[in-house]
Order: C-alpha cells, then sequence, then structure tokens
C-alpha cells in the first residue's frame, strides 16, 4: 500500500526534473547573423512602444536598434556584451526579461516559492484531515438531537 501511494509523487518528481532539463538545455543559439539579430531583438523593449520587441517592431527607434545590433554581432561582440550596452544605456528595464540575478532572481523566483508553499501546506492540510479520527454520533447523541428537535 505504501509503494502505491509513492507513485504520484515519483510521477511528479520525472515531470519537474523533466521540464527543468529541457529549459535549462543548450540549444546551440542562433548561427547566422540575422538570427543572432532576430533573437538579440526579441530579448530587448522597444523604446517607443514598451509591449513590443525591437524584433518585431516597426518604429524609427526599433529599426535603429536592430541595425546598431547588426553592426555589434558583426563586429563580433558577443549577445551578452551586446544587452550589456544597451542595459549600460537604457537601464534594466529595456530588457523583456529580467535578469536572473538580484532583483530579477526575486521576479522569477517568488511565484515559484509561492507555488511551492501552498502546494505544501495543501498537502500537510490533507494529510492532516485525514488521520483525524471521524466522530460517529451515539445513540445518546442522537436522542439529545430528537429532544432538541421536539422542544422547538
Amino acid at each position: 500500500m505504501t509503494k502505491l501511494r509513492a507513485w504520484p509523487w515519483i510521477a511528479l518528481a520525472v515531470v519537474v526534473i523533466g521540464a527543468l532539463f529541457v529549459a535549462t538545455r543548450d540549444d546551440g543559439g542562433p548561427t547566422t547573423v540575422n538570427d543572432r539579430v532576430r533573437s538579440i531583438g526579441s530579448e530587448l523593449r522597444c523604446p517607443d512602444c514598451q509591449s513590443q520587441s525591437v524584433a518585431i517592431s516597426s518604429t524609427a527607434s526599433a529599426r535603429a536598434v536592430r541595425a546598431d545590433i547588426r553592426r555589434r554581432v558583426e563586429a563580433g561582440q558577443s549577445d551578452g556584451e551586446i544587452k550589456r550596452a544597451f542595459v549600460d544605456t537604457y537601464s534594466e528595464s529595456f530588457l523583456l526579461k529580467p535578469s536572473g540575478s538580484g532583483l530579477g532572481w526575486i521576479v522569477w523566483g517568488l511565484p515559484v516559492l509561492a507555488f511551492v508553499l501552498g502546494a505544501g501546506g495543501l498537502v500537510l492540510t490533507l494529510r492532516r484531515w485525514r488521520r483525524e479520527p471521524r466522530l460517529i454520533a451515539t445513540e445518546a447523541d442522537e436522542a439529545l438531537v430528537a429532544e432538541a428537535r421536539n422542544d422547538r
């Protein structure tokens, strides 16, 4: 019986480990200049239209940023150096995705932590409810209830 209870937890662990593996796997990244420009541009916010990336925006400033990215890629700068240059110029808010360190870690980690704590609390509560003995009414209890109904 104990082995049957462990299967859902084992399945959950396999799913979580699989998801982490897929999320952290390096796919080799873009290979051509156009792919790199598109990839970097998709991570940067358009200076004019804050809801779009530089890669999909058609504003003049987005085209200028894409041209600057292309120039930097052709000059041999790495993706990290290019993004850092734009963050140094415009601030951290120019990135569509917050960084994984400092305050960015809180932005990404806090929802995960809240979910894990909530799920853990739910599991503990359900286990506690299972362990509590079920109350069964005795004949004396039923007689008291019947008497209370008759007194009305």
